[in-house]
């Protein structure tokens, strides 16, 4: 899974932040990621989805990385 912290995804209910090490279960058949909202960032939620599906994100900038 290529997912880092920082990466953006957005799905029908808005634009979500990756803030947890994504992870699999189930033998690596299911894929887990704690993400929050990117206008609320109190707004935390784990979203999970089968590790087959395309998930679209935004990799933040290089020169962002050190920033964490």
């Amino acid at each position: 899974m290529q997912l880092q912290i920082g990466d953006r995804m957005t799905d029908s209910s808005g634009e979500w932040e990756v803030v947890g090490r994504p992870y699999t279960t189930n033998g690596g058949k299911n894929a887990h990621v704690r993400v929050q909202r990117a206008n609320q960032p109190g707004m935390t939620e784990t979203k999970m989805w089968g590790a087959y599906e395309k998930v679209s994100v935004i990799r933040r900038a290089a020169a962002e990385k050190g920033k964490r």
